[in-house]
């Protein structure tokens, strides 16, 4: 096969600072967008440019993290795939003392499980390190399975994945469950900044984020989703930073809110399915080590702090598009405004 051509990467740009505060990191950053929306970009800088305005910047939360794998089993009948479940159940240090042979990295943090008819769904949830884990937890749901085909009676080998993951697809058990990092962003406006940088109000906002994203997603049939445009930031950094972009399928799966406190504007954007690592697939690129490292997600830390931090880097760039955008919607002909000027270099008309 001829050697892949990593010299024309997508178009990127490094857009920000960002300011932004919470229990992964505190501080200022650019951050790199690879796309060929040329509008994402000063999109995205204007939110960014709001986050250095007022104290704390953006507050990014990480709430939880964990990569999961679902395996089939496959029993007699009902009674006999609950067994199997039960004895999984009381063997649970056993199970996780066979996820830590398969890694340095992997640990075993909950299982959950579906039994349809006589089929078990395992799905074993993991935390990964650096990595953002596919291979990972299919490693250790290999070395699972031979476990427990040798040891738990009645079960036979359906497939190392189940789809109960669910890897690469908008189900709800990703949204219940998470899988990946599980970022809260949030940040508050005043008046004054909103009507001035905006050119909008934070009753507007707040409005257009009820119907739009909420009764708008929910007449469309969303699934665990209520947002503008996550995928847009999500796939620009995740190409930027060598992530699998297949994974934006789960990662745009969130939540905006929208509130007026005291007059300001209280937004936040909610991602329970951020799947982002420093390590494995994609990194060995010259492109994507030099923006990790300017990223500062190439440091000496503990296992699985440079992932966090780059999780928060991404949620915190959703949050800066997601406000652009719902803010330009308010305002009638602003959003083709800007794709005209911006894509066509066309002048606005009117």
């Amino acid at each position: 096969m001829p050697a892949a051509d990593t010299s024309a990467p997508v178009p990127l740009r490094w857009v920000g600072p960002l300011r932004i505060s919470g229990n992964v990191m505190t501080g200022e950053t650019e951050v790199p967008l690879a796309t060929y929306e040329s509008p994402l970009w000063p999109s995205v800088r204007r939110g960014a440019r709001l986050s250095t305005m007022v104290e704390g910047g953006i507050r990014a939360t990480l709430v939880d993290e964990r990569m999961s794998r679902s395996v089939l089993l496959e029993a007699d009948d009902a009674g006999v795939a609950l067994a199997a479940w039960q004895h999984l159940t009381s063997r649970r240090e056993e199970l996780a003392a066979v996820v830590a042979s398969s890694s340095r990295f992997a640990r075993l943090v909950d299982m959950h499980v579906q039994i349809a008819a006589n089929l078990l769904f395992v799905r074993f949830e993991l935390t990964t390190g650096d990595a953002s884990g596919h291979n990972m937890v299919t490693n250790a749901a290999d070395r699972l399975m031979d476990h427990v085909l040798a040891t738990v009676p009645g079960v036979r080998y359906g497939s190392v994945s189940g789809n109960y993951c669910s890897d690469k697809k908008a189900t709800a058990v990703n949204g219940i469950l998470g899988r990946g990092k599980n970022v809260v962003t949030e940040i508050v406006l005043p008046r004054r900044l909103v009507e001035r940088f905006l050119h909008t109000t934070p009753e507007a906002i707040a409005q257009l984020n009820v119907r739009k994203n909420l009764i708008g997603t929910m007449l469309a049939g969303g699934l665990r989703s209520a947002n503008a445009h996550y995928a847009n930031m999500l796939l620009a950094f995740y190409l930027a930073t060598g992530q699998d972009a297949a994974n934006i399928v789960e990662g745009s799966q969130g939540l905006t809110h929208a509130e007026v406190r005291d007059g300001d504007l209280y937004f936040s954007c909610t991602l329970p399915n951020l799947i982002v690592g420093t390590v494995g697939n994609g990194k060995g690129l010259d492109f994507v080590e030099e923006n990790l490292s300017r990223l500062g997600c190439r440091e000496d830390r503990e296992p699985g702090a440079n992932a966090r931090r780059l999780a928060v880097l991404c949620a915190a760039t959703v949050l800066c598009g997601e406000l652009s955008l719902m803010a330009a919607q308010t305002n009638p002909g602003e959003l083709m405004a800007a794709h005209l000027t911006l894509e066509r270099g066309k002048p606005a008309q009117g």
